[in-house]
C-alpha cells in the first residue's frame, strides 16, 4: 500500500507517544527507592511498578485491538494517550500504594493497545518506499526512552519529587494526542482485527517462528539488563556509571537504523548479545565500555527486525501480526526480568549473564535455521511451478 502524500509529522507524533510511553513504563527503574520510601513498602514490592505494565501489555495488546474493531485507529492512538496522561495523574496523586498499581495497571492497557495499532503504521503513513526508513523512526523512540526520558524523568524526581516527574508526563502525553489527532490523518482500519484473524495467524510456520524468536532474544536480553547496574558497579566507579549507560543508550539509537539498512541482522544481532553477556562479567573498565556499545546496537535493532519478522510472515494483516508481537514482546520483557532475578537470587549477577549468554545462542541458532527452512521452501516453491510451467518436464530428469 502507498500514500500519495507522505505524512512525516504524523510519523513523528506516533513517535513521540511511543517514546512517552517507554519513559513512563521504565521510570520507575529511576525512581524505585523514593516510591518504596513514600509508602513504606519493600523496594522488592515498588518493584511490581515494573513487572505489572508488562504483564498487562501481553493480555491488551490483543484485548484492546479485537475492542477496537472498525474504529479509525487515529482516535484510538489519541484516546490511548489520553488513557496514559490519565494514568500519570492518578500515579501523581496516588494516596496509596494499591491506587499506584491501579495506575500501572492503565499503563500496561495503553502499552499494549499504542504498540499494537501505532507500531506496523509507516507503511500507511509514508508509503511503501520509505516504510523502512519511517518504521525506524518510530522504534527510536524506545533507546530514546532509556537514554532522555528516564534520565530527565529521575532528575526531575530527584528535584521536586517522584510525584511531580509522573505529573508532567502526564501533561506531555496531553499534549502528544492532541498533536497526533492534528497531524494523523484518517485511518480506518483495512481488516477488523479479531479473534478468528489471530487465531488462524498462529496456525503460519512464520508466525510461530517469530513468537518463538522474540522469546528467546528478549529473554536473553531482559534477563540480563534488568541486573546489568549491579554488575557494574563490581568494574567502574558510581559517578562514571551513567556515561556508560548513556553509551549503551545512544549506540542503541543507532541499532535501530542500522536495522532499517540491514535487514537480515536478527541472527547477528543474537550471536552479538551472547558475546557481550558471555564476556561483561570478565572485562574491565575500557572493555566493559566497548562491550556496552556493540550490545547497544545489536539489541537497538532487536525490535525492529522482530516487528519486521511478524510483517512478513503476516503481510496480509499487518495489525494483527503486531498485536502478536506485542504480547509477546511484553510478557517476555516481564517474564526475563523475574527469571533473572531468580538466578541472581539462587547464584549471583555473573551466573544470569552466563544463562543469558546461552539463551542468545540458541535465538541466533533459532533465526538461523528458520531462515534455511523459509529459503528452503522458497527454493521448492519455484522449482514446482517452473516444472508446472514446463509440463512436468522437470519431473523426469
Amino acid at each position: 500500500m502507498t500514500t500519495p502524500v507522505p505524512r512525516w509529522p504524523a510519523v513523528f507524533a506516533v513517535t513521540v507517544g511511543i517514546f512517552a510511553i517507554v519513559t513512563v513504563e521504565i521510570l520507575p527503574i529511576g525512581l524505585l527507592t523514593p516510591i518504596a520510601a513514600g509508602f513504606g513498602v519493600s523496594a522488592g514490592t515498588a518493584g511490581a511498578t515494573m513487572t505489572v505494565p508488562g504483564f498487562v501489555a501481553a493480555v491488551a495488546a490483543p484485548v484492546v485491538t479485537v475492542a477496537a474493531g472498525r474504529i479509525d485507529r487515529r482516535l484510538v492512538l489519541g484516546g490511548l494517550l489520553v488513557l496514559l496522561a490519565a494514568a500519570g495523574f492518578l500515579t501523581a496523586a496516588a494516596p496509596a500504594f494499591w491506587v499506584l498499581l491501579a495506575g500501572r495497571f492503565l499503563v500496561g492497557v495503553v502499552i499494549g493497545g499504542f504498540w499494537s495499532v501505532g507500531a506496523g503504521l509507516a507503511p500507511r503513513l509514508v508509503g511503501t518506499a520509505a516504510a523502512a526508513r519511517a518504521t525506524s523512526v518510530i522504534f527510536a523512540a524506545v533507546p530514546l526512552g532509556s537514554v532522555l526520558g528516564v534520565p530527565l524523568g529521575t532528575l526531575v524526581g530527584q528535584l521536586a519529587g517522584w510525584r511531580t516527574a509522573f505529573l508532567l508526563l502526564g501533561v506531555l502525553n496531553l499534549g502528544t494526542a492532541v498533536a497526533l489527532l492534528l497531524l494523523t490523518p484518517p485511518l480506518p482500519p483495512a481488516e477488523a482485527t479479531g479473534v478468528a484473524v489471530l487465531s488462524g495467524l498462529l496456525r503460519r510456520s512464520g508466525v510461530r517462528s517469530g513468537l518463538i524468536v522474540t522469546f528467546l532474544v528478549v529473554l536473553a536480553h531482559f534477563g540480563t539488563y534488568t541486573y546489568l547496574t549491579p554488575l557494574l558497579r563490581d568494574v567502574v566507579r558510581p559517578p562514571v556509571l551513567s556515561g556508560y549507560l548513556l553509551a549503551y543508550g545512544v549506540a542503541g539509537i543507532a541499532g535501530t537504523f542500522l536495522a532499517a539498512r540491514y535487514r537480515t541482522g536478527l541472527a547477528p544481532a543474537a550471536a552479538v548479545i551472547a558475546v557481550v553477556v558471555f564476556a561483561l562479567p570478565h572485562a574491565g573498565p575500557i572493555g566493559a565500555l566497548a562491550l556496552l556499545v556493540a550490545w547497544g546496537v545489536a539489541y537497538g535493532a532487536v525490535p525492529a527486525y522482530t516487528q519486521a519478522w511478524f510483517a512478513r510472515a503476516a503481510p496480509d494483516a499487518p495489525e494483527a501480526a503486531t498485536v502478536l508481537f506485542t504480547a509477546s514482546f511484553q510478557v517476555t520483557l516481564s517474564a526475563g526480568a523475574l527469571a533473572g532475578g531468580f538466578v541472581v537470587d539462587a547464584v549471583s549477577v555473573p551466573a544470569v549473564m552466563t544463562c543469558g549468554g546461552a539463551v542468545a545462542v540458541l535465538a541466533a541458532a533459532v533465526v538461523s535455521g528458520a531462515r534455511r527452512t523459509a529459503r528452503g521452501m522458497t527454493t521448492s516453491s519455484s522449482r514446482s511451478r517452473s516444472s508446472a510451467g514446463t509440463g512436468g518436464a522437470g519431473s523426469t530428469q
